[in-house]
């Protein structure tokens, strides 16, 4: 899981979850265990659909519709995650969140 998009596709895990949450709140927001763990099902459901290496499943939720300062605060000009630098932002294998309908191989 990882709250770090730049940093997850340049690090190639063989596959991710992706929160588009403050870095450090990869499992949702405190004192707010039903979200947690809605959270943490649809990243255990993603080992269903993920099947190819470099995949990063983005999860739809979002942290407060009506701010989004915190996307300043951790991933504004000037700030630099752990050296990675500029933005990596095309070629990542993506699928949506559900059963994958082909067999594995």
């Amino acid at each position: 899981m990882s709250s770090a998009w730049d940093l997850t596709f340049a690090v190639r895990p063989p596959r991710a979850v992706f929160l588009n949450f403050p870095l450090n709140h990869e499992t949702g927001k405190a004192n707010d265990p039903a979200l947690q763990r809605r959270i943490l099902l649809d990243a255990f459901r993603a080992f269903e659909t993920l099947w190819a290496p470099g995949q990063i499943l983005t999860l739809p939720y979002v942290w407060d519709p009506a701010d989004r300062s915190w996307e300043d605060t951790d991933f504004g000009p000037g700030v630099e995650l752990y050296g990675v630098g500029t933005p990596i932002q095309g070629g990542f294998a993506e699928r949506t969140l559900g059963r994958a309908g082909r067999a594995r191989a």
